[in-house]
């Protein structure tokens, strides 16, 4: 276990996902100079909130999250920091700390598990699902007249759940469902998962294009 910086954020991070940062509370700009100053790695753990928000405390906090790693970072006016970080392992949090002079809490590292694989049930299952909506995001967006979508398959980790995160990323998924995969034991359950949000996801779109008023 280690005591690592925290930066509780209202959105729950996937490994391997982008999180660009802009900085101008006091405490978590003492945070990034601490990571990039006087740490032997620039990073700190990202949690999500379940309740409140980040500016000013008092939030209520998950107990899985990830580690952000800064991978560039340069000084904007007024005080203010623009960081790009990068999501890399998952971690628990067994126990938060004062939050003098930020956030930080006694996490236990949680790897992937490399091993894991999933039946080809659920993987044909998950890519069925993200076909259609494809299908259906590309019509919609041919009705309103907005830009056709990308391929959410396209290039993919090989990793059993190092894909699942990646699909997930690209995926409009709402905050409860990217804490649920993110907090997911394994690739299986990860998948079931994501099943259940792309169910939830396609009905979204089949009520949106019933929308009389579109095109």
């Amino acid at each position: 276990m280690a005591v690592i910086p925290m930066f509780p954020l209202g959105v729950a991070l996937l490994p391997g996902e982008r999180l660009p940062l802009q900085i101008f509370e006091p405490r978590y700009l003492a945070l990034v100079d601490e990571c990039l100053n006087r740490s032997p790695q620039p990073e700190f753990g990202v949690v999500l909130i379940s309740h409140g928000h980040e500016v000013g405390g008092g939030d209520q906090r998950t107990d899985v999250g990830v580690l952000a790693r800064i991978i560039s970072a340069y000084d904007l006016p007024g005080g203010r920091q623009r960081l790009e970080c990068v999501g890399t392992e998952r971690f628990r949090v067994q126990e938060w700390l004062p939050d003098d002079p930020y956030p930080r809490a006694e996490v236990e590292s949680w790897p992937d598990d490399a091993g894991s694989d999933i039946d080809e049930d659920a993987d044909a299952l998950v890519n069925g699902r993200v076909t259609g909506l494809a299908q259906l995001a590309a019509e919609l967006a041919q009705r309103s007249g907005g830009p056709p979508p990308g391929d959410p398959l396209a290039d993919l980790p090989t990793d059993p759940m190092r894909r699942c995160f990646a699909l997930a990323a690209r995926l409009p998924l709402g905050q409860a469902d990217r804490y649920a995969l993110l907090a997911a034991p394994d690739a299986q359950a990860g998948f079931a998962v994501l099943a259940t949000a792309l169910d939830d996801l396609t009905a979204a779109v089949k009520f949106r294009m019933m929308d009389p008023d579109l095109p």
